[in-house]
């Protein structure tokens, strides 16, 4: 590992950390634009120029990809109910809820626990499919998207307006809280806190705009409001539900008065569901002692210790549909199709991971694959034999660069590369059959740690009966920017049959990221000085020593220009985060006045079209309807009111943005303020953009080597492993 000949010594006495952490109890992982992968934060205004009038333009992809995930939240949503029966059970409520607020008031009132746990009935045996070597139908239209009317969006205004807030919330709001949004929003302030970015004490100076004296720490509206707002605030850290002590907690922190009688009026009203999950105690004989000759018999058995869980319906709904359909994978045999042989043939018979991955997803619907960069190319070669067998065989990634990445390494099954946003949404990929699910047999599915729940449950729900699944990534990334933690929990629970690629990553860059995947930072033999340390005192030396490597060593070293290198830093705020560098970086790359909404043709940006994903584009040009970009999936034009939200410069981003991105040469900041923010899977992440040549800013001193040894990935509150547990088979004791 080599040290830039021209940078200062560490200064062991770095800047004290900045607060920069939420108060929040639970705080997220991250704040909601980077866990998501947003883009607006104020850096943008509208474009310039006058407004113009013309025809509505065609519905974006992130409104194709909203309006195919509603229609699949409903299928989901009629599944369950006609699964589930009504159950009297007191209240507004019905089925597995009120079971549930009858569970968790017997508890509150001092009752032993009753481990109730929701019935999940036994996956239902997929019917064979027809023979799998046949034309694909016509791809199905996604749904028209439908948003809110201008009528709508005025009426909030108006209330808004009253209210002394922000009238730009409006689409948001109606949005959030459909028909009737106005009326709702007057007799209920606090149902603000829906709107995206809206804080609680936002809402309470809303309410009492609106309310006067009526706006009282103890109402019961805000303590519903402030529980639900807390529920997503978690699952922007990743966690589909907390433990109830902890969001009693939170609610203190938030100045409810009464948090255990809060927490029953939002169950009593359906806001939010209370599951009993029992504890993974070790075996049987762990949790109730048997009983020995002379025992009393008429002695109770020892009571299973539980957890109590809050969650929000929509996740629990998506984690219990997701764990059916895994089940269903797991349970079934995959279609008829070729036998052993034909896949032998087609590369299964060798001895390499490769070889042991399209054996596995031979004879099984559902195979989990694990390792770095390089061990790519094995999903892509089982890619490649499935389709030389004749089946619909398709790849999703994560973004369009993951996406072109595996395009680039398949032979032999043209078109056979989609992002997964495309594939939900029609956009991409085989299309629907007349049924509505994906016309294919072999769906493999790249960046799989990136899968939240929802978007897991919807893939899962979309294939069709007899297709095979498998999910590959590289656990040592940071996982998902919705919450859910899919691809670990089944790396956990290893339902199935589960490869290991034994394929490392090449070079210097390779092995360092090898050793911090295995908790250790150590110094790599870096002859060619494909590895860089550069010490800085400060953050300003670190913004300053960044650019000089982004425009002039980089490029002269390794003939990298700066627009093929990534830069990677902890967060967007700080002196020096994503917002300092991008100016920075701007002023040396790019100059000019920022004449369009803050950019000038030929920047760099992130765009960010939907929650959770950001690729990178150039700006072309300003047009009438918006900007035009370049980006890895082609020409995009942004609408002039979606710019502020989905677009910031995009010199440097965070590694949450960065997580699916490869660039020739990456630059990662560590400036003296980000130690507390570093964890393993973030030094990982940052460190494995690189491809040929990484520079490590480096100004936190041993907290660098600290996080990567004791800082693992933040453990998620999810209820999957429990869910599929009654659903699998029970393991061999032979």
């Amino acid at each position: 590992m080599s040290t830039d000949p021209a940078a200062a010594p560490a200064d062991e006495d770095a800047p004290a950390p900045q607060a920069a952490a939420p108060e929040d109890a639970p705080p997220p992982e991250h704040g909601p634009g980077e866990a998501r992968g947003e883009a607006g934060d104020g850096e943008a205004s509208a474009l310039s120029g006058e407004e113009g009038e013309g025809a509505a333009p065609a519905p974006s992809e992130a409104e194709a990809e909203l309006a195919a995930q509603r229609e699949l939240r409903r299928r989901i949503e009629e599944r369950k109910a006609g699964r589930e029966a009504p159950v009297e059970a007191g209240g507004k409520l019905q089925g597995v809820a009120a079971d549930l607020l009858a569970a968790v008031k017997a508890v509150e009132g001092g009752a032993a626990p009753t481990a109730f746990i929701p019935e999940t009935a036994p996956a239902a045996p997929r019917r064979p499919a027809p023979e799998p070597v046949r034309p694909a139908p016509a791809p199905v239209a996604p749904a028209a998207p439908t948003g809110p009317s201008d009528r709508a969006v005025d009426e909030v205004a108006a209330v808004l307006a009253d209210g002394s807030a922000p009238v730009a919330l409006a689409p948001a709001v109606a949005e959030a809280l459909g028909d009737g949004a106005a009326e709702v929003l007057r007799e209920d302030p606090w149902q603000l806190l829906h709107a995206r970015g809206v804080r609680p004490e936002q809402a309470d100076g809303f309410a009492r705009a609106l309310l006067g004296a009526e706006a009282r720490p103890d109402d019961a509206r805000r303590g519903r409001a402030v529980t639900g707002w807390l529920l997503e605030q978690a699952a922007l850290a990743g966690h589909t539900a907390l433990e109830a002590d902890a969001l009693r907690a939170a609610l203190g922190q938030r100045a409810v008065p009464d948090p255990e009688a809060t927490l029953r009026e939002a169950v009593a009203e359906g806001d939010v569901l209370v599951f009993q999950d029992p504890l993974d105690t070790g075996s049987a004989t762990a949790q109730a002692p048997a009983a020995g000759p002379g025992a009393d018999e008429t002695e109770e058995p020892a009571e299973t210790p539980v957890r109590v869980l809050i969650g929000l319906e929509r996740y629990a709904l998506a984690e219990e549909s997701l764990a059916d359909g895994l089940a269903g994978l797991v349970n079934t045999p995959p279609a008829a199709g070729p036998g052993p042989e034909e896949w032998q043939g087609a590369g299964g018979e060798g001895r390499g991971s490769a070889a042991e991955l399209i054996r596995a997803a031979a004879g099984h619907g559902l195979v989990l694959h694990s390792g770095g960069e390089a061990a790519r190319a094995e999903p892509a070669a089982l890619l490649t034999a499935a389709a030389s067998l004749g089946l619909r065989a398709w790849g999703a990634a994560h973004g369009p660069d993951s996406r072109a990445r595996l395009a680039a390494a398949l032979t032999g099954a043209e078109g056979g590369a989609a992002t997964v946003a495309g594939l939900l949404s029609g956009a991409e990929g085989p299309g629907r059959d007349a049924e509505g699910s994906l016309a294919l047999d072999l769906l493999v599915v790249l960046d799989a740690p990136q899968l939240d729940v929802e978007s897991a449950a919807m893939l899962v729900e979309a294939l069709p009966d007899g297709a095979r699944l498998v999910l590959s990534g590289d656990p040592g990334l940071l996982g998902s920017a919705g919450p859910g933690r899919v691809f670990g929990d089944l790396l956990a629970a290893r339902p199935c049959p589960v490869v290991v690629s034994r394929t490392p990553d090449p070079g210097p860059v390779g092995e360092l990221v090898s050793g911090v995947g295995a908790g250790e930072l150590a110094a790599v033999d870096a002859p060619g000085h494909e590895v860089a340390i550069v010490p800085v005192r400060d953050p300003a030396e670190a913004v300053h020593r960044t650019a000089q490597l982004v425009t002039e060593s980089v490029p002269r070293a390794f003939q990298v220009p700066p627009e093929q290198t990534l830069v990677v830093t902890p967060g967007h705020g700080g002196a020096a985060g994503t917002r300092v560098l991008n100016a920075a970086l701007k002023e040396k790359c790019n100059p000019g006045p920022g004449r369009f909404a803050g950019f000038d043709p030929g920047d760099r940006v992130a765009y960010s079209p939907a929650p959770g994903r950001t690729e990178l584009g150039q700006v072309l040009g300003a047009e009438q309807e918006g900007l035009r970009l370049r980006c890895a999936g082609g020409e995009v034009l942004v609408a002039r009111d979606r710019v502020a939200a989905t677009l910031r410069h995009g010199w440097a981003v965070t590694a949450h943005q960065a997580v699916t991105l490869r660039a020739p040469a990456a630059v990662v900041v560590v400036p003296g303020d980000a130690g507390p923010a570093l964890t393993r899977d973030w030094v990982y992440t940052a460190f494995a953009r690189a491809e040929r040549h990484l520079s490590v800013v480096q100004g936190v001193g041993p907290a660098l080597a600290a996080a990567v040894a004791d800082r693992p990935a933040k453990p998620r509150t999810t209820r999957l492993p429990l869910l599929l547990r009654p659903q699998l088979p029970a393991p061999s004791t032979t």
